[in-house]
């Protein structure tokens, strides 16, 4: 691990589609004699060949975006450079969605509500070689950390019910059949300790296991 230079400003690079919050970050690191932003991004995609070229010490990485989410892109730039710094800046505080993303190689997970208390401790952190989960999400972490997570199937299954389709139009979708999905469904139920369908969209919002 690189010893972080103290004369040498921290080169960061905002990965976002959001024009406003790049405008926001930029204006709130440009303040700082210690940090210097070379790069702004609008997806995961272009985040990638950025890195390549830009190589700078921090990235600040959205999850949703279009072309190529967060996730995928962390896992990209960390499988060319496992020295690379990654801090994800999200709107979604669930368990699941935190934990790919620290799989996929992230060093903190930051929501966005809290950018003005955290982001500059966290860049100085994660710069430093440290890590950073949010207390609230770290515990919604440790709680699931012995669930049984749902199979592909399955939250393609509860994808399906999250679009509003019934049993029997997700069994036409799928090639399976309606007793199939119940079956799931079932199982589904159990995995996220719910007792109907609704509570199981909700659920799996919540902790980011699904989309809408």
């Amino acid at each position: 691990m690189q010893t972080p230079d103290p004369a040498r400003p921290i080169r960061i690079m905002t990965v976002d589609d959001h024009p406003a919050l790049r405008d926001g970050i930029a204006a709130i690191v440009e303040l700082q004699p210690d940090m210097l932003l070379v790069g702004e991004v609008s997806n995961g995609a272009e985040a990638i060949a950025a890195f390549a070229n830009l190589r700078p010490d921090v990235v600040l990485m959205d999850l949703q975006m279009p072309v190529m989410g967060g996730i995928d892109a962390i896992a990209a730039i960390r499988k060319e450079s496992r020295n690379a710094r990654i801090i994800v800046l999200t709107t979604y505080d669930g368990d699941v969605q935190a934990a790919r993303a620290l799989k996929a190689g992230a060093a903190a997970y930051l929501l966005k509500s809290s950018l003005r208390k955290e982001l500059l401790d966290t860049i100085r952190s994660v710069h430093a070689g440290r890590r950073y989960i949010p207390p609230e999400i770290a515990q919604e972490i440790a709680l699931h950390a012995a669930d049984e997570p749902l199979s592909e199937r399955e939250i393609g299954i509860l994808q399906l019910v999250a679009a509003g389709n019934a049993n029997k139009e997700i069994a036409w979708r799928l090639s399976i059949s309606e007793d199939t999905v119940k079956a799931h469904m079932k199982s589904i139920f159990g995995k996220l300790d719910v007792n109907d369908r609704t509570h199981a969209v909700t659920a799996a919002l919540k902790r980011g296991v699904i989309e809408l």
